[in-house]
């Protein structure tokens, strides 16, 4: 039934094709001229008949406008870069690609890799983070961090002090799609949480998307956060890194074969546990350290083919051991945590015409968490070993086919078709005891869980009229696991009214289905992530959220925002009051309540995009609640990171060639928490206590304020910067948790001011 609707919806949406008789259709591919590196976004415009479009996610474009034996003037343009133009005759199809070069004006260069201006685009509650920005702004220990740029976005809260959490509009973390090269990521974070898993130095571009969600994205109910890795250079080989307090970083990219192919690769390492090493004992030993690799090669076949190879590992790993003997005696014990993910993707780009742009991806994601603890005696001969190992995880086999159909500049059609394959470990407990002549093995947890979900879409961004432009969409999907199936229809629709030519007013509405789950058991500091399906016992996540905002393009290269909106959430899960993690023998599905939430605001953004002072400032007004039946008596309260006000506000300014500043400040209304009102006796004397209301009891306020300074400096061959810092610059003790001591209250703060300083280089 899915193949036929998806043939029935690409008939339908091709008709438009045939509603235009004599038409020429000028199409191609634009590119970097340096590096041949293909632009997302770039604009092409025909001056003359007031008609343009824009490049895809692989810099294809194209535009049909009406036969003309005259000429006429074709533009090509893309922020940071100077225009291209070139006459061309309208007199049948055209195939034209447009490399486009660096601008070398420093006052006019734009840090943005914005693919229209925010009041001419139909998409809403969408900003574009430009790499060269992220790369900027001041670095907690002077490591760029691409989700701690996007906790800067109105309407995105941060989790606990330091840590690279997201949560969108009163979503948790686990409604975030985070999508590396079209792949999903599901843990995105290093270091318990205070970095996230992206190099910068590899990322080409990166979309953050909080609301009126085009039907090409489904699977989530409250952000879609697309990253894009860089295709590498296919003219020169280079390369880039740095070197900083906790780590160091190195980027090599090139051609494999010049003009047609190339490739990127790129690595990061702590050496948190080297630092360490000469402070412990020899008796007693930990260390923690991270890395990640990217690597990404990509392949010309001729004139309508291109073939992309990419994938992604990374690894956390904190261990320790200790050794004791006495009298002849001996013990060792040893533990560690380690998790991470593997991503591995293959695409396939096709011009099957002018008009018709074919992808073709498949892929493979693994996110791993493992615990272990081991222990070892040896007593008068007799050795005794007990091993304790806890593991879960998700793996993702997928593949799917999309379409950009572009039959008039009125219309730019999306469609396409999607299958994964998940397996789930829900979490499998291993215990292995040895004494000397016997041995004991014993698995216990929950059974590998298998579903599939399958997708189809199909969206118009159909210009109406010529102020009136609306963005139509469906998804669909369908779920199968153990022996229930669910199916979805989502629809999709947003709106844009130009009021001006440099105002306009937006509004959207779109539905949302999740069928995975992340259990987070909050009294665990640790990155204990569960993932697990929706089940015959537990329904799919489901979400409906309205938009309405007005968009502001200044000629300055100022652009301003302001939007309301509105979410409802259903069946969201939460672990049940006293529920264990690490309890193996009980159903996960029986560990859980399901409930509701409501969330809602209103965001205010500005962005300035160019000139020697680029910066952002958002401020986000919101309530977030939740529902649950058996949670709290019942009666709704505030999530724990609902934040009634939210300020943050960046910035960076190009002194000179040699010497750039950056800053950011940050405030927001306390986290909630659950404390206690008091204690009694129980019938055996023992202190029993007694919990006020849920996330009753709000911190104080969060505020933090960051500054940097590069020094640059360019050689002959190649350019060195120093970049000094200060994360919390004037000290602040902001909240990290609070606890309860001889029946006071005390608050722990986790980061004072940390300097850092850090040296990166280009070759």
């Amino acid at each position: 039934m899915i193949i036929r609707l998806f043939t029935f919806l690409f008939l339908l949406l091709t008709l438009p094709s045939l509603c235009y008789g004599q038409s020429i259709t000028i199409s191609g591919y634009i590119s970097d001229k340096k590096s041949g590196e293909r632009l997302t976004g770039a604009v092409v415009f025909l001056p003359d008949l007031k008609a343009g479009t824009a490049s895809n996610t692989f810099g294809f474009y194209s535009i049909t406008v009406p036969a003309n034996a005259d000429s006429t003037t074709l533009s090509g343009a893309y922020v940071g870069y100077a225009t291209f133009e070139q006459r061309i005759g309208l007199v049948g199809n055209l195939s034209l690609n447009i490399e486009l070069a660096e601008s070398g004006d420093l006052a006019e260069v734009v840090v943005s890799g914005d693919k229209a201006a925010i009041h001419q685009r139909t998409q809403m509650s969408s900003i574009d983070l430009p790499i060269q920005t992220i790369k900027s702004l001041p670095a907690f220990m002077g490591e760029p961090d691409i989700m701690k740029a996007i906790q800067l976005l109105p309407g995105v809260q941060a989790g606990n002090e330091g840590t690279s959490g997201l949560y969108v509009r009163g979503g948790s973390p686990d409604q975030n799609l985070i999508l590396l090269d079209g792949v999903p990521v599901y843990n995105a974070s290093h270091l318990f949480g205070f970095f996230s898993v992206f190099n910068a130095d590899a990322i080409r571009s990166v979309e953050v998307i909080k609301g009126g969600f085009p039907a090409r994205y489904g699977g989530r109910l409250s952000s879609v956060i697309d990253i894009n890795m860089k295709e590498g250079d296919k003219n020169k080989i280079h390369g880039e890194g740095g070197i900083g307090i906790i780590a160091s970083r190195l980027t090599l990219e090139g051609p494999i074969q010049k003009g047609k192919s190339s490739f990127i690769v790129s690595g990061r390492r702590t050496y948190i546990d080297a630092l360490a090493a000469p402070f412990m004992k020899e008796t007693r030993k930990a260390g923690y350290y991270f890395y990640d690799l990217n690597g990404k090669a990509n392949f010309t076949l001729g004139k309508k083919d291109h073939v992309y190879v990419s994938g992604y590992f990374g690894n956390d790993k904190f261990y320790f051991s200790e050794k004791s003997s006495n009298s002849g005696n001996s013990s060792v014990f040893a533990g560690g945590i380690k998790w991470g993910n593997i991503t591995a993707v293959g695409r396939w780009n096709h011009e099957f015409s002018p008009k018709l742009f074919g992808n073709l991806t498949t892929y493979y994601s693994q996110y791993k968490f493992a615990v272990t603890a081991e222990n070892g005696t040896s007593n008068n001969g007799v050795k005794e070993n007990f091993l304790l190992k806890y593991v879960s995880g998700i793996n993702d086999v997928a593949a799917k086919y999309d379409f950009d159909l572009i039959p008039s500049t009125d219309h730019y059609i999306k469609m396409g078709i999607g299958v994964i394959s998940h397996t789930y470990t829900p979490g499998a407990q291993t215990t292995k005891i040895s004494v000397t002549g016997t041995n004991s093995d014993t698995t216990v947890g929950q059974p590998l869980i298998f579903s599939t979900e399958i997708d189809v879409y199909a969206e118009d961004d159909v210009h109406i009229s010529q102020k009136l432009k609306a963005n139509v969409g469906l998804h669909l999907t369908g779920f199968k696991v153990r022996d229930t199936f669910y199916k979805s229809l989502q629809p999709r629709l947003a709106v844009r009214y130009l009021i001006n030519e440099k105002l306009s007013a937006k509004a959207s509405f779109v539905q949302m289905n999740q069928y995975i789950n992340l259990l987070t058991n909050s009294s665990i500091g640790l990155p204990t992530d569960l993932w697990v399906p929706s089940t015959d016992k537990l329904a799919p996540q489901l979400s409906r959220q309205a938009a309405a905002g007005l968009a502001y393009a200044h000629d300055a290269g100022y652009e301003f925002s302001l939007e309301w909106y509105y979410k409802t959430m259903e069946n969201i899960i939460e672990y049940k009051e006293g529920a264990s993690f690490f309890n193996s023998t009980t159903s996960w599905e029986d560990k859980v309540e399901a409930g509701k939430g409501t969330s809602y605001g209103a965001e205010a953004f500005v962005q300035k995009k160019k000139g020697k002072f680029t910066g952002m400032l958002g401020y986000t007004l919101s309530w977030t609640n939740r529902t649950f039946a058996n949670l709290n008596n019942g009666q709704t309260f505030p999530y724990k990171y609902d934040r009634r006000n939210d300020f943050k506000v960046a910035g960076v300014y190009t002194l000179s060639k040699r010497i750039e500043l950056s800053a950011e400040w940050v405030y927001g209304t306390g986290n909630t928490v659950t404390l206690p009102v008091g204690y009694y006796k129980g019938i055996s004397g023992e202190e029993i206590t007694i919990y006020g209301s849920r996330n009753g009891y709000r911190m104080p306020s969060y505020h933090r304020g960051d500054v940097s300074i590069r020094f640059t400096k360019e050689k002959s061959r190649w350019t060195r910067s120093w970049i000094i810092g200060a994360y919390n610059v004037y000290n602040r003790k902001n909240p990290f948790f609070i606890y309860q001591e001889n029946g006071n209250f005390k608050m722990v703060s986790l980061f004072p001011i940390i300097p850092s300083v850090s040296y990166q280089f280009k070759f």
